[in-house]
């Protein structure tokens, strides 16, 4: 019997069984870069894991991994190799890519980006009319902007610097929103475009150069605005000078980016150290990758077990649940990062793919989330992997505060992994002072299946340090689970589709002569009417 067959045969046996004692919880739980993992709450017999590990030496698991670090072209699709590792001095060999040696490119532009942030909050890089910069925009869209956007919020504990907002959107309230507050003389635009051409961040770009011009007037532009991109035509086309260009190369994907110039809102919000920090925590969760055995490899033990909870167990979803206000946007990071990678259909070898693949991810912070959708996630007909992420030190004195919010961390933990039998149910209504057919009635509805996968993460902190070491956890096993699936983890030819279509409909909407169905005739003239009062 296969490995894969093997995993299906116990697959069905565990997802048949309820509120029983599967796995010894020895060997899940340990101490990763930044914090601790317990995995002891998943869905496992005794067969289970030796039998993941196993099937991840038939799928050549580690040589995939290996292959990566070496710079080895594994985006095959595109052609690339796929090295955001190298932007956080993750690599232990020298490799060459291109003909050039991506860590020392990393390093060099890593240099300038952290200088130029440094001089924006240390007030030796002015504004046009010699003021300190007092905020900076960073205008960009998915990768270009979630990465960025997370780790400033999750980060604000140690901000020193400017303040930093976040223009994504094309819908223009996002700018207006954005801007309503802020002092176009004293603000600093970061245009975060790889190529310099996305729809949603130039036309945001330009209306913000319209924005800045008739506060400074046209000359003075330029002083206004840095670029993040690798198109230096265009950039310079824009009025931004070279030497506030920060590039890298097309072995950085955009979901992966932040690690790199994308970065640059980041740097002035916590400045160089706080930077180096944070690419310290990734190194670190890299080198951990790299080297542990598959065994107490903690981003192969997530990949695995998404693997078998999404493939053998059937469960569709994927819910992160932080408890830490300051990791709100987390979940959506995590949902980029993890559906654009391996939402796919096709495999690696361009061949139509059989079997499930990534999960929907959603999340919210707890406690907030516990009041939303918990009654879904304990007592729905469907079930999903839940990660809980607590911070054992938090950066207040409200000991308090965090005493209860780490309580219902783990009350959720052991609440959705063992639920609550009928007897107890029953035990409970008849406490509450409930008899008869009412009594009937609340112990079948205060009866919790459990069973629940649940992985639990506490980060010591959360400091720069510890976050790099979080994402980096999160990046690896997503990889590792596109292996699994047997997916290309880095294309994402679903979001280009929408971006050409987007731009043949945009003449359309201006009254353009058009030849089209029907039903797209209706939409398009009824937002021609809203379009001719503006």
């Amino acid at each position: 019997m296969t490995t894969a067959a093997k995993l299906s045969a116990q697959g069905t046996s565990i997802a048949s069984l309820k509120g029983v004692s599967l796995m010894d919880p020895e060997g899940l739980q340990f101490e990763i870069p930044g914090g601790f993992l317990d995995l002891s709450r998943h869905l496992l017999n005794e067969q289970t894991l030796p039998t993941l590990l196993e099937h991840a030496q038939s799928v050549q698991l580690e040589e995939a991994r290996d292959a990566m670090f070496l710079g080895e072209r594994i985006n095959a699709s595109e052609d690339r190799s796929v090295l955001h590792v190298a932007l956080r001095g993750g690599l232990s060999k020298t490799i060459e890519v291109d003909g050039e040696d991506p860590t020392s490119y990393a390093a060099e532009q890593l240099e300038r980006m952290l200088a130029f942030a440094d001089a924006v909050r240390g007030g030796q890089l002015l504004t046009s009319n010699g003021a300190v910069f007092t905020d900076v925009i960073n205008i960009g869209i998915g990768g270009s902007d979630l990465g960025p956007r997370m780790a400033v919020e999750a980060l604000k504990s140690s901000a020193s610097g400017p303040r930093v907002h976040f223009v994504a959107n094309v819908d223009a309230h996002d700018f207006e929103l954005v801007t309503r507050d802020l002092d176009p003389r004293t603000t600093l635009c970061l245009v975060a475009s790889k190529t310099f051409t996305t729809l949603e961040t130039m036309m945001n770009a330009r209306t913000a150069r319209a924005w800045i011009a008739e506060a400074v007037g046209e000359d003075n532009v330029g002083l206004h605005f840095a670029a993040l991109s690798t198109n230096a035509e265009a950039v310079q086309s824009f009025g931004i000078d070279s030497d506030r260009m920060f590039g890298f190369r097309d072995w950085v994907g955009g979901r992966f980016s932040m690690w790199s110039p994308i970065g640059l809102s980041l740097a002035c919000a916590i400045g160089s150290e706080g930077f180096r920090n944070l690419l310290a925590g990734a190194a670190a969760m890299d080198r951990h990758f790299a080297e542990a055995p598959s065994a107490q490899n903690a981003p192969m033990l997530l990949g695995l077990l998404g693997y078998w909870c999404r493939v053998h167990l059937g469960f569709s979803g994927h819910a992160v649940i932080p408890y830490d206000r300051r990791l709100g946007r987390l979940p959506a990071y995590l949902q980029q990062a993890d559906m654009e990678s391996n939402g796919k259909r096709t495999s690696a070898s361009g061949e139509t793919l059989t079997g499930p693949t990534g999960a929907l991810v959603f999340g919210e912070p707890g406690t907030d989330a516990q009041h939303a959708f918990f009654q879904w996630l304990h007592q729905g007909t469907d079930r999903a992997l839940v990660d809980l992420i607590g911070v054992i030190h938090p950066d207040h004195d409200h000991a308090e505060h965090h005493r209860a919010l780490l309580a219902n961390l783990i009350a959720q933990a052991e609440a959705l992994r063992h639920g609550r039998s009928p007897l107890a149910a029953r035990s409970a209504a008849q406490e509450a002072g409930l008899q008869g057919e009412m009594l009937e009635l609340a112990t079948a509805s205060m009866t919790f299946p459990g069973d629940r996968p649940v992985t639990v993460v506490l980060l010591n902190r959360l400091d720069p340090y510890s976050l790099g070491c979080l994402l980096a956890l999160h990046e690896h096993r997503i990889f590792v689970e596109g292996v699994l699936y047997g997916l290309n983890s880095f294309d994402q030819p679903g979001v280009e589709l929408g971006k050409t279509l987007a731009k043949t409909i945009l003449p359309q909407l201006s009254g353009h002569p058009d030849d089209v169905d029907p039903k797209l005739r209706w939409l398009l003239e009824h937002c021609r009417k809203g379009l001719k009062e503006l």
